[in-house]
């Protein structure tokens, strides 16, 4: 089949090295017993697209009767989206939302003007040794939906449009591209895949798309006769076609990106904002802690405990 008939399939080689604007190496941090890469917002690049924060989580392998543990805690002006290879996490949010999610299944939660939520391993994941690997990304909302209320939505892997050609795996989670669109609502343009390209494979780049990037989880991959390595993150310069190929092992990828949001976002610990002073509203009001009765509540089945505004 011709899963990408608007892209000639080209070779890595003929695009320039030039077309690459930024390489991020992701900054490491070790969370006792589990380690965390984080690829946006970088020295020299906060965003692509309307992503704002990326970090891969693991891989981790937890003994039993352990899991994490991410007490509630809040958000603003922002979607979250937590996307698993292994493991799973059970998700409460302010707005009523309690949903475990597994590998390959999207949990989309807009924040709006605030949210609260958890996640926490499951318990039966905890019976017995765990893992967990996955990828969290934030997308900054534009300005006329920062004050929205929030929402969440999930969907199971099977609803998420798939395309599979020749050793090339395409899971679409949030957006358009290839000619598919994912089922989540959407408040810019944006697309968002889990990638799997088999030892030599060729994927192009949607060239349909103002921001571009690529963030290797496994494997390699070659770009203009240089090969990038896991895990690192390329961001390309808007407008050119780019195709990339897969290394001796293949290559596990996260391909993102969209339209770019108006203006620079301010972010501060959870929060996401066009202004600074939206930033200190959300903070005298997580401080305050009237649950219910401004911006903030608590999940409905977990509200024992919450993270506290940092000092």
């Amino acid at each position: 089949m011709s899963w990408n008939p608007a892209i000639e399939p080209g070779c890595p080689d003929d695009v320039g090295f030039d077309a690459i604007e930024t390489l991020i190496v992701p900054r490491a941090r070790d969370l006792g017993g589990f380690e965390v890469r984080r690829a946006l917002p970088a020295p020299k690049r906060q965003m692509v697209g309307p992503f704002i924060f990326f970090d891969q989580a693991g891989p981790a392998e937890l003994l039993t009767g352990h899991g994490i543990d991410v007490r509630p805690h809040p958000h603003i002006g922002l979607g979250t989206v937590t996307y698993l290879y292994r493991g799973d996490f059970h998700h409460r949010d302010s707005t009523g939302a309690d949903q475990i999610i597994r590998p390959g299944e999207l949990n989309w939660m807009v924040a709006g003007r605030g949210v609260s939520h958890s996640e926490r391993t499951t318990a039966a994941a905890r019976t017995g040794p765990n893992s967990l690997f996955g990828i969290q990304t934030w997308l900054a909302l534009p300005e006329r939906h920062e004050d929205m209320e929030p929402t969440f939505e999930h969907h199971s892997k099977d609803v998420l449009p798939m395309i599979e050609d020749h050793g090339v795996s395409v899971r679409l989670i949030l957006g358009n591209a290839y000619g598919k669109v994912a089922p989540a609502r959407m408040f810019s343009e944006t697309f968002y895949a889990d990638v799997k390209l088999e030892p030599g494979r060729r994927l192009p780049m949607p060239d349909d798309h103002e921001d571009r990037s690529i963030y290797i989880v496994e494997g390699s991959i070659s770009i203009a006769g240089q090969d990038f390595h896991a895990p690192q993150m390329i961001v390309f310069r808007p407008g050119d076609r780019i195709t990339v190929a897969a290394g001796d092992q293949g290559a596990r990828l996260m391909i993102l990106g969209g339209a770019t949001l108006s203006g620079a976002r301010y972010i501060w610990w959870n929060f996401v904002a066009s202004s600074q002073e939206r930033i200190e509203e959300a903070k005298a009001e997580w401080r305050a802690q009237n649950w219910g009765k401004g911006r903030f509540d608590l999940p409905i089945d977990d509200r024992d405990e919450h993270i506290p505004l940092p000092d």
